[in-house]
């Protein structure tokens, strides 16, 4: 299947982030999520085949697993509802695409922790702390936490790094009872997705969510527990005190810490395999996590 890096519709120019495009509908949005890939922030000359596809499909099934216990954005994602000339393009958008509600967007990302990996990993062994919050002594690498930790951060403009704040600071950014309440859902859906994910033989150890305000509300935005925004793991190969196994980008980042990247500037073209890799962890992710096979569908 072609990769898709950036869609093009008549008369609309979308908003184009790292990976997807948004046009603008009035009181809706559409968002489409491309093939394009970044690592350490910066998007890659090549993309992904079907990622946006998987991206989308998996955040469609969780937003359908979870909406018992959180509103969201989703409206739908079947183009043949989508307003024109969005519905006459389904070669563009069948798979990867989601018309969801406009809302106003909270300025900080609600990062979950369940295990003790990643920047959190470094820095816990250095301070004994995660983003700042203190942790028990003797814990080792990828081990499971004591308890869920809630790290949130600033959202980065493109080719800038996300900034790990305090709870305290969160509360000063979008107010105290806004800060204690998607901190509470956040960590009800993580808690909620981690023991279905692992009925499915998948740890998942971190994620981030967002957040937004419409009509007085508080509802789930972005994507939910992708391979982009979330740590998975297969539980079968678990083992704490190392490296994990994992169904994400990590393919593509050890490919630019082989060739020392500099972790800026212009993204490089990745290599035909590590494409290939990393789109067959997608799927594996998706398949293993909804339970069906994954299909290219039909435009």
């Amino acid at each position: 299947m072609e990769t898709v890096l950036q869609t093009n519709i008549a008369d609309f120019q979308p908003n184009r982030g790292k990976v997807r495009d948004i046009y603008d509908l009035g009181d809706k949005l559409l968002i489409v999520a491309t093939d394009r890939i970044s690592a350490f922030d910066v998007v890659m000359a090549n993309g992904i085949s079907c990622k946006g596809i998987i991206l989308t499909q998996i955040s469609k099934f969780w937003f359908d697993y979870l909406s018992p216990d959180i509103e969201h954005h989703l409206i739908s994602d079947d183009v043949a509802a989508f307003p024109e000339p969005f519905c006459d393009n389904s070669e563009q958008l069948a798979g990867r695409s989601m018309l969801v509600k406009k809302v106003d967007v909270l300025p900080v990302e609600c990062v979950v922790r369940g295990y003790l990996a990643g920047s959190g990993w470094k820095e816990y062994s250095q301070s004994g702390t995660v983003c700042g919050q203190k942790l028990p002594s003797g814990l080792t690498q990828c081990q499971k936490l004591p308890e869920l930790i809630f790290t949130p951060a600033t959202k980065a403009e493109r080719g800038e790094h996300d900034e790990n704040i305090s709870l305290e600071r969160c509360c000063d950014i979008i107010g105290e009872e806004t800060a204690n309440y998607v901190r509470d859902k956040s960590k009800l859906i993580f808690t909620k997705a981690s023991e279905y994910a692992r009925s499915k033989g998948i740890i998942l150890a971190d994620t981030k969510f967002e957040w937004g305000s419409v009509d007085g509300k508080i509802i789930l935005i972005d994507e939910v527990l992708t391979p982009d925004s979330s740590r998975f793991w297969p539980a079968d190969k678990y083992q704490a005190g190392r490296d994990q196994e994992s169904y994400d980008k990590q393919f593509v980042r050890n490919y630019l810490e082989s060739i020392n990247f500099d972790k800026s500037g212009p993204g490089v073209e990745l290599p035909d395999d590590i494409g290939a890799k990393t789109s067959d962890k997608y799927i594996e992710a998706y398949e293993q996590l909804t339970g069906n096979k994954f299909e290219v569908p039909v435009s």
